[in-house]
């Protein structure tokens, strides 16, 4: 029987995976790290468009919201772990990926705005 494990202090994964990471491989550094943000950026990104809500702390809130409920569930059904450093991580891509929704917006604007202007002048 393996015992369940979890992780309730911030950054303490983190900095296990960063001081060994020539034990576990830069792939499986690069995996929790990373994937951890990279799995979130879409959340981030679509949450707005389909949101009448598109601010930075709502997007903040909801990206944090689901990963604790993933988290939650990973606790309750003992599968994974549960760790305070996912929520932060998870949190951070919900954050990338609402810069990257805004940033897309700009450009859509602009591309809009700049298609409007040459009709009028015609």
């Amino acid at each position: 029987m393996q015992e369940y494990h979890y992780n309730l202090v911030l950054f303490k994964e983190i900095k296990r995976f960063w001081n060994y990471r020539d034990q576990v491989g830069l792939f499986a550094m690069f995996t929790n790290l990373f994937g951890n943000v990279i799995i979130f950026v879409p959340f981030g990104f679509f949450m707005p468009m389909a949101s009448k809500y598109r601010s930075f702390f709502t997007t903040v809130f909801y990206s944090f919201g689901l990963s604790l409920c993933v988290e939650t569930f990973q606790l309750i059904a003992k599968v994974g772990s549960f760790d305070v450093d996912d929520l932060l991580l998870n949190t951070i891509g919900g954050l990338v990926g609402y810069i990257v929704f805004v940033i897309c917006a700009a450009i859509r604007r602009r591309h809009v705005y700049k298609k409007k202007d040459s009709n009028r002048r015609r």
